[in-house]
């Protein structure tokens, strides 16, 4: 696993912006010369007690800089919401800063030199649980190739945080039938913080 430096400024907006400025312009991996438009680094309450983890920036993310903001972003939402929370309440971010091309999988090298940034932003943040949004980067955080159903159900103990891997919003918008399921990984992650969901009914298994 990378080392990652000590963060100074710990758990403030300062903090987050001097990863972003250590970061700048990447050239670290291949993708800069791929195609993206922009680095899309990372939104939300600097000191979120839940950080939702991303596989990489999709088309819609690489035009405005800003993760989740497309289809499964809208779902995501609703997620954050049916948890009684405000996205400006959580914080999120993707494994990779910049979007591969026709959204293709993460190559490994591509992780290896985006993931210490990550690393840094959750250390920044000091996250109570993330939550890791598909199999891509459940299994990237926790360097394993198991399938996201066995993953998933389970709470690791992961770099001072409580991590609970679940489907991804774009899976849930093609297969609506997990949606159950991923409500129950929200509810687990509610839990862990001591909170109960509002009493809301728990999202349909209808398409969106």
């Amino acid at each position: 696993m990378a080392d990652v430096a000590p963060i100074q400024l710990i758990r403030t907006p300062e903090a987050l912006a001097a990863i972003r400025d250590e970061l700048g312009d990447c050239t670290r991996c291949k993708l800069h010369g791929l195609g993206r438009r922009q680095i899309v680094f990372g939104v939300g309450h600097p000191s979120a007690d839940i950080m939702f983890v991303g596989e990489a920036p999709g088309a819609d993310e690489d035009v405005q800089g800003i993760p989740f903001v497309g289809r499964a972003g809208q779902l995501l939402t609703k997620m954050i919401e049916a948890m009684g929370l405000r996205r400006d309440e959580v914080y999120i971010a993707n494994v990779l800063k910049c979007r591969p091309p026709n959204n293709r999988d993460p190559q490994p090298d591509e992780v290896e030199s985006c993931e210490p940034f990550l690393f840094k932003q959750i250390a920044s943040v000091q996250p109570k649980v993330i939550i890791a949004l598909g199999a891509f980067a459940a299994r990237a955080l926790l360097k394993t190739m198991d399938p996201i159903s066995r993953m998933r159900g389970r709470v690791y103990e992961y770099r001072g945080a409580k991590l609970i891997p679940t489907f991804h919003p774009s899976f849930l918008l093609r297969s609506p039938g997990y949606k159950r399921e991923a409500w129950e990984d929200l509810k687990t992650a509610l839990g862990v913080l001591g909170r109960q969901p509002p009493s809301l009914p728990a999202p349909s298994s209808s398409q969106d």
